[in-house]
């Protein structure tokens, strides 16, 4: 198996993180430092910073409804508190998929299957995400079709968004956006070239996958219907 599969499904990371690690010479394959692309198989040892890890033999799957304040990693120089502070019972290693910003809340996935992790975040799935943002000023028609159509973000030209207006005044609108990547702090640069402030900013959709009635800082088991759901996205 691929070193990064086989550390995701140990449940420490996604691939991606895995990838990271990997490359910063804290991973380790029988005592010695592990080179990107290795193959592993159930008989090496495995270490990431130090200890000892093995695939996680069960799977499971949990939605949060993320609130504002939380990080999504698991290290953070400033100390701020991580989602996974939120879930103190739960016996497995999980991590995120994919993540929301430390001032973004709503919908966020956490599980230990790295397949499922690496095929809802690679660039090739286009899985859509909903957002529903809270943004300064009057949103108009002419700013909607302008995040429709795409916009340059400064290193990135944006593909094309799915864009409602909600409610709209001269202080502030509410506007619900649906993308299909994921790039740093995107729905928040988006708005702000259009000429728009983002206030407050919260998933509420993954795919057709909603949050409901789960209130924020609640978290569930995924049904099994729900999981399914995913895998055939």
């Amino acid at each position: 198996m691929r070193l990064n599969k086989y550390i995701a499904h140990s449940g420490v990371s996604s691939r991606r993180r895995a990838d990271e690690l990997i490359e910063k010479g804290l991973v380790k394959v029988n005592g010695h430092t592990a080179e990107m692309g290795c193959d592993v198989s159930e008989d090496d040892v495995v270490e990431v910073e130090g200890t000892i890890i093995r695939p996680e033999k069960k799977l499971v799957y949990y939605l949060l409804n993320k609130p504002v304040g939380y990080i999504t990693t698991s290290d953070d120089e400033k100390n701020r508190p991580a989602v996974l502070d939120i879930m103190p019972d739960i016996n497995e290693r999980i991590y995120p998929i994919g993540r929301l910003d430390f001032n973004t809340s709503g919908m966020l996935i956490l599980t230990n299957d790295g397949d499922l992790a690496y095929k809802l975040t690679h660039p090739k799935s286009r899985i859509f995400k909903t957002y529903r943002a809270v943004v300064s000023g009057m949103f108009t028609m002419s700013d909607a079709k302008k995040l429709e159509k795409g916009v340059d973000i400064g290193d990135y030209v944006t593909a094309p968004a799915m864009v409602e207006i909600i409610k709209q005044n001269e202080n502030r609108s509410i506007v619900e956006i649906r993308i299909s990547e994921g790039k740093n702090r995107q729905v928040r640069r988006m708005f702000e070239v259009v000429g728009h402030k983002v206030l407050e900013l919260d998933r509420i959709a993954i795919g057709n996958m909603k949050l409901a009635h789960l209130r924020r800082g609640q978290y569930r088991k995924l049904s099994q219907n729900e999981i399914n759901y995913l895998k055939n996205l």
